[in-house]
């Protein structure tokens, strides 16, 4: 693998009519975001972990973190290490007794455990280059929406437990709202599910 970019999670969003979820990554180093589409329960997790919400009971992630810390492995970081076939894939890195064991993973699950743990989120650079976005001033400018196709009309992207912490992310509202949406695709993939 290839160099590799840290990556924040900017926002955890619902496209109001499809009700699909994206997270959308921001390049540490730059102004590229990188959207993945995700479930509705890993987007919770994501979600109501950043905003410092606890649920009653362990979840999964929960979980999962709670394991490893007690079978002594450390989370190092997650890396979302691949685009192929349009499917996202990462690896978790382990550390087990100075030894680094790397694991694959869905980049929703290994996201919602990054925010547990608190370790860096990488993105290969391969994977930047054939889909991250850039801040493009004209990308918010459609005149129709793309499921309606109504003239001037916009598909509600909102942010899942708060609001956005950068008012740039108005044209990746647009840019998630144009998007052709695919209501019987499954799948961990760059415009659908992850």
């Amino acid at each position: 693998m290839g160099r590799l970019v840290e990556m924040a999670i900017e926002s955890v969003r619902v496209h109001m009519l499809s009700n699909r979820h994206v997270v959308i990554l921001k390049d540490s180093e730059g102004d590229r975001y990188l959207p993945i589409w995700i479930g509705p329960w890993e987007a919770s997790a994501i979600a109501m972990r950043l905003q410092g919400v606890t649920a009653e009971r362990p979840l999964t992630h929960d979980l999962f973190a709670a394991a490893l810390a007690q079978l002594g492995v450390r989370v190092d970081h997650v890396v979302i290490s691949e685009l192929a076939d349009e499917t996202y894939h990462a690896r978790i890195h382990l550390d087990r007794d100075g030894q680094d064991v790397e694991v694959d993973a869905r980049p929703s699950d290994a996201l919602a455990l990054a925010v547990r743990v608190d370790v860096p989120i990488y993105a290969a650079e391969e994977v930047l280059d054939q889909a991250a976005l850039g801040m493009d001033p004209d990308a918010g400018d459609a005149d129709e929406d793309e499921e309606s196709g109504e003239p001037g009309r916009k598909a509600p992207l909102e942010s899942v437990g708060g609001e956005s912490s950068d008012p740039r992310l108005d044209l990746f509202r647009d840019f998630v709202n144009s998007l052709e949406v695919d209501p019987g695709a499954g799948g961990e993939s760059g415009g659908r599910r992850s």
